[in-house]
């Protein structure tokens, strides 16, 4: 990497205010505010459906930053389960392609970033499942199965629908108690 891009990057970490988180894709550094209530809520109600499901090997985590140095990209899920002895590197980050599952709840004020940035990052960092929650749609979806830069798997359900998550995990994740925004 670039070691002005490097530089750049650990400055808008250092000036960012503790509630703002700081991604890069390629050239370009996101920087997002604290969630919303109903973005935690829906968090936490996908979370705890998780945790009864997380193999005995993994754990979960919220807000993890994760690192692929090959595609020169780092995001941080709001939620990812990981190997319990995954590596941590520089910034406290881990490496992308150990995450089992990234999750995101999409933010009303910046939905392409979990839509198209992320969409187009996760599977290129080697996350084997995206899952995105999306209350402005009212919508969940699960991607799978990366292959050549992109998910050829996906799964659409609408609040309220259950979507089917595979190993290893293999359960089904209930939406009827997510909560739509505004």
């Amino acid at each position: 990497m670039d070691p002005n891009h490097l530089a750049l990057i650990e400055e808008a970490r250092r000036i960012a205010p503790e509630n703002v988180k700081v991604e890069f894709s390629g050239e370009v550094i996101i920087m997002q505010a604290a969630p919303s209530a109903i973005h935690q809520r829906n968090l936490d109600h996908i979370a705890r459906q998780f945790a009864n499901h997380v193999p005995a090997d993994c754990f979960a985590s919220q807000n993890s930053g994760l690192a692929s140095p090959r595609v020169r990209k780092s995001r941080t899920p709001d939620l990812t389960i990981l190997p319990e002895d995954v590596p941590e590197g520089e910034n406290n980050e881990v490496p992308a392609e150990a995450a089992l599952i990234a999750v995101e709840v999409v933010s009303p004020s910046n939905p392409e970033n979990d839509w198209v940035g992320k969409l187009r990052d996760y599977p290129l960092m080697g996350i084997a499942l995206y899952l995105i929650v999306d209350p402005s749609q009212k919508s969940v979806t699960l991607f799978g199965e990366p292959e050549n830069g992109r998910y050829r798997a996906r799964e659409d359900a609408d609040f309220g629908e259950t979507v089917h998550v595979p190993q290893p995990f293999g359960f089904v994740l209930e939406t009827a108690a997510l909560l739509p925004y505004g």
